[in-house]
């Protein structure tokens, strides 16, 4: 004799699947429209600026060779 689930059990598993995948939808939906509104604020903010992104989130000195070899957070000099 096998174990199988009630037909309302099988709804209600259904039903509560459709919910999750609308609700993870909406939610990569946002994070999608964020990072497309974090890329366009930081290439605006490049272009009134001078400074790059890596500058603005204070990964300047990772992309500056000399003050990379000083700080020692690459193995290789510029």
């Amino acid at each position: 004799m096998t174990n199988t689930p009630a037909p309302e059990s099988f709804l209600q598993d259904s039903t509560e699947h459709a919910i999750h995948m609308d609700q993870l939808r909406r939610v990569e939906l946002f994070n999608g429209r964020a990072a497309m509104l974090g890329i366009v604020i930081g290439i605006l903010t490049e272009a009134l600026t001078g400074s790059g992104i890596a500058h603005q989130i204070g990964l300047g000195a990772l992309m500056d060779g000399y003050a990379a070899c000083r700080t020692q957070f690459l193995p290789f000099c510029f």
